[in-house]
């Protein structure tokens, strides 16, 4: 089972349209807190929703369970705090939604791709919600675009 990640920062729409057609991306699971803002640009939900459509033949799926807090991004974002301090309360966070292990087996499909607005995973919430699927799932890769 492949799980494909990707942001869409720093991507204009036809890098972002293309990577996912080229790399067989079936579903976009979409775990942003915040898919309608203006500066989502062409990432917007519902325009989203049609390019991926008619783009790739992709299909969407909004999932805010997997969502950060507005206070979990602040304190990131605006506060600068530590990268460590926001995983271990978005993994808090997942555990109080009881977004698990069993809640991502039945969420997530073979060809998914989680997407997020950073332009790389490393310090990104989709990176920890791959990694908690891949060790509750038997051969999943995990590939970031």
């Amino acid at each position: 089972m492949t799980l494909f990640t990707i942001g869409f920062t720093q991507k204009t729409a036809e890098t972002f349209f293309e990577t996912l057609k080229k790399a067989g991306v079936r579903r976009v699971v979409d775990i942003r807190l915040n898919n309608t803002s203006q500066l989502a640009g062409f990432t917007k939900r519902d325009d989203l929703i049609y390019f991926l459509k008619t783009i790739g033949g992709i299909k969407y799926l909004h999932v805010p369970e997997l969502a950060p807090t507005r206070e979990l991004l602040e304190s990131i974002k605006k506060k600068k705090g530590k990268w460590e301090d926001y995983e271990t309360g978005y993994t808090t966070l997942l555990t109080e939604r009881k977004a698990d292990e069993s809640f991502l087996r039945k969420t997530l499909e073979n060809g998914d791709c989680l997407l997020c607005s950073e332009s790389t995973p490393e310090h990104c919430h989709r990176r920890i919600v791959a990694e908690k699927f891949q060790s509750a799932t038997s051969n999943v890769e995990i590939v970031h675009l």
